[in-house]
């Protein structure tokens, strides 16, 4: 492992260059990874695998997400199977269902989960908070996690782009002791870029509070807010959007992505800055609460036993598209779509 520095904190993370595909290759070499879902890691991690020379089997109910795997390659049968005999067959079983589907298949998945087996998420989850879930792993296994930060299909095209999406590991049970050198080896063989140590309750903690934070929650509650002000003080649509979204997603966000809010700061006008600087202080003591408000929420459980609740309502798909219809027909996002058409590549 190689200490980094990170802002002043020493943390231990292990790279491509001192854990390379070889080893992980070797380490790996006698086991059948069995991927469990093909819908938002699944297909990424299981073409990095197939890819990067791992054996992989596929295991997905019938539907258009099978046909998708069919698709990318994965033969009925041979590499693709139902969950249950992919279950069956793999050594290492990687759980890539969504939060929901898990609960809803580990009663068939558990059995098959027989000594010696290791048992694989990218999200902790169903562990952190197995009272709730019922997913409880039996004792006799490794228990193991290696989550990206991002999505499956950044994980897919960074890979392609032969870059790496960073990901963060841990071992919740190691029965063999050798659980690190697998979920290391997993973490590279999925094309991350760096990984980081964590454990299911950290890593499930965190992903809640930025998903329902800056991620995604905070963010669409701070944008739709300003771009309101802005249209009920008489700007037009087309304004109100440039001003607060394509500003930052298309001019701003690829200056600190790149080298930091600092230097985006720096290369900003005079202007900008001394505003900048000024509200920054408002805007965090103003979120600040709520932030905690959420972190709380979180860390008690709450948020996963409304996830779960809501997830178990039989009418459960049927609202959520009825709230993503309504996001997606508001003025902001539907001034986004005419943007869009706009930018040059488009024209």
């Amino acid at each position: 492992m190689a200490q980094m520095n990170f802002g002043g904190v020493i943390e231990n993370v292990v790279t491509r260059e001192e854990f390379p595909l070889e080893k992980a290759r070797e380490i790996l070499k006698n086991e059948t990874i069995a991927v469990l879902g093909y819908g938002v890691q699944g297909p990424g991690q299981s073409l990095n695998l197939r890819d990067n020379g791992f054996n992989v089997i596929v295991g997905q109910r019938p539907g258009k997400t099978y046909e998708k795997a069919v698709a990318d390659g994965w033969v009925p049968g041979k590499t693709l199977f139902s969950i249950e005999e992919a279950a069956q067959k793999g050594t290492i079983v990687m759980c890539l269902l969504s939060d929901a589907a898990v609960m809803a298949v580990w009663p068939t998945i558990k059995p098959c989960l027989t000594a010696g087996k290791t048992l694989y998420f990218s999200h902790g989850f169903a562990i952190t908070w197995n009272d709730r879930t019922g997913c409880v792993p039996p004792a006799d296994i490794d228990v193991i996690m290696v989550a990206p930060k991002g999505s499956g299909t950044s994980l897919r095209t960074m890979f392609l782009e032969g870059r790496g999406l960073n990901s963060s590991y841990a071992v919740y049970q190691d029965v063999s002791g050798k659980a690190t050198d697998k979920v290391l080896a997993l973490g590279i063989g999925i094309g991350s870029g760096y990984l980081f140590e964590t454990t299911f309750q950290r890593e499930a903690t965190s992903d809640l509070t930025g998903e329902r934070g800056s991620l995604m929650g905070a963010i669409q509650g701070l944008l739709l807010a300003q771009y309101e002000v802005l249209r009920e003080n008489g700007h037009t649509p087309s304004e109100a959007f440039n001003e607060t979204v394509e500003e930052l997603t298309q001019s701003l966000m690829p200056l600190f992505a790149a080298k930091g809010m600092d230097w985006m700061y720096a290369n900003c006008s005079t202007t900008a800055q001394r505003g900048a600087l000024d509200w920054m202080g408002p805007f965090h003591d103003a979120i600040k609460p709520v932030v905690q408000k959420l972190y709380a929420s979180v860390k008690s459980g709450h948020e996963a036993q409304i996830s779960i609740d809501s997830n178990s309502r039989p009418d459960y798909r049927e609202k959520l598209n009825e709230e993503l219809r309504q996001l997606r027909e508001s003025e902001m996002w539907q001034t986004a779509v005419t943007v869009r058409k706009l930018r040059p590549e488009n024209n």
